[in-house]
């Protein structure tokens, strides 16, 4: 199978997928729709509250063999739809470091969980597991207080940052080994 991105309105990728779905209800086990998200801990008002957010908001990805012209046309005519990458002429599978990074996501399944970190004499973090487990190069900031690192990604040939969620095992440095 291979991997292909969507552009489709932000905020409405859920929607997307939950109505293109039941359009190809006839043809169930020849593509699969991903949309990657994480988990983020927000405080407001002195209360820490879970939140769902995407990954790559405004993308969705279709597994499939080929976009053959039946799935193109389903999928272009539904609402929010906004295009394939690279363009709606030449569609283009997912390769290389772009398909190294959504694979990634995706072996974490729909909602990318806290990764658990600790950190070493020097500061620095030292991923345990998670879904920043493999991106410890890519972490560009660490925020204890708000326990969260920012991770640079290159993806469709523009960088970005996201926030991953982590929480730190706690060690103890004076016991002897």
């Amino acid at each position: 199978m291979k991997y292909f991105a969507v552009q489709v309105r932000t905020l409405k990728e859920d929607t997307y997928i939950q109505r293109i779905s039941d359009f190809l209800s006839f043809r169930p086990d020849k593509q699969e729709f991903f949309f990657p998200k994480r988990k983020l801990p927000i405080r407001r008002m002195g209360k820490t509250v879970h939140e769902i957010r995407p990954i790559f908001p405004g993308y969705i990805f279709v597994a499939a063999d080929d976009i053959d012209p039946e799935l193109f046309n389903i999928m272009r005519a539904t609402k929010d739809f906004t295009r394939f990458l690279k363009n709606n002429r030449d569609i283009t599978a997912i390769e290389g470091r772009d398909l190294t990074i959504l694979r990634h996501f995706l072996q974490f399944g729909g909602v990318a969980e806290t990764s658990e970190v600790s950190f070493d004499e020097n500061d620095r973090i030292i991923v345990k597991s998670g879904p920043m487990q493999g991106l410890e190069g890519f972490i560009v900031k660490v925020d204890k207080r708000k326990k969260r690192a920012k991770i640079s990604l290159d993806f469709a040939k523009e960088n970005f940052l996201i926030d991953l969620a982590f929480d730190v095992l706690e060690e103890n440095r004076n016991e002897p080994q």
